[in-house]
């Protein structure tokens, strides 16, 4: 701490930054009493000086208030304004007048783009009467504008607004969407780090009208760069074929608005989509050969720094200023101007100064993914690479140091890999060391020269782009490759923050250990000054003793004792890293309980059940429905997709590494559509349908994807069963079998509703009915089914997934008097078109005194089966 001051401050700064945002009120304060205490017991024992102690303390204090005063500032002032509470503000029609702070992304029929607001007002009335006290309340405030486009024709007309731009919007004001699962995204916390508070949904071009600024101002020059970055974006496009141009714009500018989805996608997996965004590395590379030009210009090497010190921040602009460039770039600065002072100081005193200029900046740049992982690995490199390249002292310097960087990255990003991503592959350190620098030295410095030349000299840039396809092909085929192998792909659950610090303390501990016994090895019994024993009291044999170039080295003198520790210290951090990575690798547990999982995937279903032996079925996955064919303008190149952006991360957060089955009551695309995700993005066992397909090519393509994927495929109807565990069992009481068993092909229903499966599931004692999509003619014929058998007809269930989301069409009261449900589960949409549930339902069900539970009102909904008891909770109040 002593030597590195400016280190420990920093370090103190984020802790409290992230003690602020965790906690507040009595858990914050016992944490900021911990700290202090912890810190006056170092200087007790002597370890810190009380001044420096009080330093520390107050750097912590410092960033607790400074987090907690930025908080406080960080509040939307439009329902004071117009004196209403946040939730009767949903849906009002509005009048805003702000400036574009943002650059403007349009994709497919939606533009994007955040103002600042000058004047709010929300309707005439409103208008007239406003004073200037109230409007001067909603000035600064910053609105999300997200605009759907109604002809092609406005495509040319929003394509003219630009950052700086003075614009009059009409529109509707809604919230951003909180997380509805547990785990899940949460889109209005992510908005809330850009201060962002609600959203503007505007329709048509119509409704805004735009002016550029009549005079210089501070956002000129970011205006300026915003088109500098358009017209390089559309030289790439003009150079490269369109399947590469999204890809080069990427790795050279940083631009990933165009970067095809299965490219990003295949990168993402093998962990290389850091190579996409501008980052320390490609600082590195242009300011390593901004010096050497200088310098063989027969420039000073003072001239040549101050030259490149000033060019640093324009190529930071110019790749669009993200989290890990702005902390690439500053560190080069610092660096630079101590190069050029002559006091140059090490690696972490830089790094430690970049970070607390950009908190002090930005707060929240704490909670940015970028900025966590692009620090985390810069200070892993600089203090685990010196520990980790003792262990491959035999190897050349430039293979061992390539090698050791390669791995040390990996390992320290691993921890922040699984918390927000939830898988690693295998695969990942050899795609990094042998691709990452291919790309950086070779394709980096090829796309910067085609950019240069395309102006200059069209030939030579068009031989360099053909060279450089080619090599992005071979690229992209190795990526693939490595992709195939898909055992290689682990999926992890999100640690906690105490499995992170372990993790990366036993990593620190074993390093330093081996680096100890490295040492140990090497050190001489006597140094070079010292005086030698005699020859004849040697006490080691002439086997410990070897030569080279006239200089005898004689391994070090280690007492069995000293020897057996080291021994031992290295086999318990072993032992307790593989233990701690055995934990982190497993499931949620749920202590021997069964659980059932209602998702909240909009006007849709999916439901996971988690036996109560760890066996984990998915019952549908939702889908994103679609009406019509789009024009292709409209198409956007990364559509909202439930299965990939709801279902999957949901399931991995939670560590399913396989689905021991996927049931799909019937074909719809509400239903059936997440799932071609599903089978797309982790194992699965088996496919249990209805027997039938729909003749659909979504449908289709979820089939042939599971034969190829040697998923299972088991045609189920009434009177089959299925038992994952003693505990658990899965009755089938629909559809009925028919003669489709002596037919060679599955038959063709384009309507599946009335044929959904429906299962009864007995866990631990209880019983919960699954019934898809089926109607009212199903239901009767279930229930006379059943009273032939010999069903009594108090047949009781805990728990009704209610068919059709509510719909009328079904959940009739002949149906629940047979089963008599305590609880009933609708899964519906928030606000969907089909006035979905239905006020018959809720009547029913209200009639006969069953609790309700609305995923469009409560979120996910979650139950816990247990032995007497099923325990209860949803993620919204």
């Amino acid at each position: 701490m002593g030597r590195r001051p400016l280190l420990s401050f920093t370090v103190c700064w984020v802790a409290g930054s992230a003690a602020a945002c965790r906690l507040s009120g009595g858990p914050l304060l016992i944490t900021w009493a911990g700290i202090l205490l912890l810190l006056a017991a170092f200087a007790f024992w002597g370890r810190l000086s009380w001044k420096t102690l009080a330093v520390l303390g107050l750097s912590f204090t410092l960033a607790a208030l400074y987090w907690e005063w930025n908080e406080g500032r960080n509040v939307s002032a439009l329902p004071e304004a117009f004196v209403m509470e946040s939730s009767e503000m949903e849906g009002i029609p509005v009048q805003a007048e702000g400036t574009i702070i943002s650059t403007v992304e349009r994709d497919g029929d939606r533009v994007d783009f955040t103002i600042k607001l000058k004047d709010m007002v929300w309707n005439e009335k409103n208008k007239q009467q406003a004073d200037s006290e109230t409007r001067a309340k909603v000035q600064g405030e910053k609105i999300k504008v997200q605009l759907k486009l109604e002809a092609e024709q406005e495509i040319a007309a929003a394509a003219r607004w630009h950052r700086g731009d003075k614009v009059n919007l009409s529109g509707v004001l809604e919230q951003p969407s909180g997380a509805r699962n547990f785990g899940g995204f949460d889109y209005r916390a992510y908005l809330l780090t850009k201060q962002v508070h609600w959203l503007l949904k505007v329709t048509g071009t119509d409704n805004v009208k735009a002016a550029a600024p009549s005079s210089w101002n501070g956002a000129t020059i970011l205006r300026w760069n915003d088109g500098v970055r358009a017209a390089l974006g559309a030289e790439m496009d003009r150079l490269f074929g369109k399947s590469q141009a999204g890809y080069m714009k990427g790795l050279v500018l940083g631009i990933q608005d165009d970067l095809d989805p299965d490219t990003f996608r295949q990168f993402s997996q093998l962990g290389l989509t850091h190579i996409l965004a501008i980052s320390g590395m490609h600082v590195a590379v242009y300011v390593g050969v901004l010096l050497f030009i200088l310098l063989r210009l027969r420039l000073t090497r003072e001239t040549a720094l101050t030259l490149v010190l000033f060019l640093v921040p324009i190529y930071v602009l110019l790749a669009g200023a993200g989290p890990s460039v702005v902390r690439a770039g500053i560190m080069v600065m610092i660096a630079l101007f101590a190069a050029r002072m002559g006091v140059l100081k090490d690696g972490l005193n830089i790094l430690s100064a970049s970070a607390l200029l950009m908190l002090v900046w930005n707060p929240y740049f704490l909670l940015s993914v970028s900025f966590q992982l692009s620090f985390l690995v810069t200070a892993g490199l600089m203090v685990y690479v010196p520990l980790a390249n003792h262990l491959l002292n035999n190897l050349p310097r430039w293979l061992g140091s390539a090698l050791s960087v390669t791995w040390v990255a990996q390992m320290v990003s691993f921890p922040l890999t699984l918390y927000y991503f939830n898988q690693f592959s295998l695969l990942s350190f050899a795609a990094n060391f042998i691709l990452v620098p291919f790309i950086t030295f070779v394709i980096l410095p090829l796309g910067t020269a085609v950019l240069l030349l395309g102006q200059l000299w069209e030939g030579a840039a068009k031989m360099l782009v053909s060279l450089t396809e080619g090599l992005n092909n071979a690229t992209f085929d190795v990526v693939e490759w490595m992709n195939g192998w898909s055992a290689g792909v682990t999926i992890w659950r999100s640690p906690s923050l105490f499995w992170i610090g372990a993790y990366y303390l036993l990593f620190y501990g074993l390093l330093y250990t081996f680096k100890k016994i490295q040492e140990t090895r090497c050190t001489p019994p006597y140094m070079e000054d010292e005086t030698r024993p005699l020859e004849g009291l040697h006490p080691y044999s002439r086997a410990n003793v070897g030569g080279g170039k006239g200089q005898t080295k004689v391994s070090a003198f280690r007492s069995p004792l000293s020897f057996l520790w080291s021994r031992f210290t290295v086999s318990l951090l072993s032992l307790c890293l593989v233990i701690l990575l055995y934990i982190g690798y497993q499931p949620e547990n749920h202590s021997g309980a069964g659980t059932l999982s209602y998702f909240d995937v909009g006007q849709g279903d999916s439901i996971l059940i988690t036996t109560p032996a760890g066996s984990n079925i998915l019952v549908d996955g939702g889908g994103t429905v679609s009406f019509g064919q789009k024009e292709e303008w409209r198409i956007r190149r990364s559509p909202f997709e439930v299965g990939a952006k709801v279902l999957v991360p949901l399931l991995k957060k939670r560590g399913i590494h396989r689905l021991d089955a996927v049931i799909l009551t019937h074909g719809d695309q509400d239903h059936a559509g997440g799932l071609q995700a599903v089978l797309e993005g982790m194992p699965v066992s088996a496919l249990l349908f209805n027997g039938t397909i729909a003749d659909r090519e979504p449908y289709l393509k979820l089939m042939r994807t599971a034969l190829e994927r040697n998923v299972q495929l088991y045609g189920v109807h009434q009177g089959m069963s299925v038992s994952p565990d003693k505990e658990t069992e899965l009755a089938f009481l629909w559809p009925e079998l028919g003669d489709q068993d002596n037919k060679p092909e599955v038959p063709v229903l384009e309507e599946q509703n009335h044929d959904s499966v429906v299962f009864r599931l007995n866990m631990k004692g209880h019983s919960f009915l699954f019934t898809g999509d089926m109607d009212l003619a199903a239901e009767e014929e279930i229930m006379e089914m059943g009273r032939s058998r010999g069903l009594p007809p108090e047949s009781h269930i805990d728990v009704l997934k209610a068919a059709h989301h509510g719909s009328k069409t079904s959940t009739g009261d002949s149906w629940l008097d047979y089963w008599k449900p305590s609880a009933a589960v609708i899964s519906a949409g928030v606000n969907n078109l089909y006035g979905h549930p239905s006020g018959e339902v809720l009547d029913r069900l209200a009639a006969d005194d069953i609790q309700i539970f609305r995923t469009d009102l409560q979120g996910e909904i979650q139950m816990k089966v247990q032995e007497g008891a099923i325990l209860m909770r949803h993620k919204l109040e």
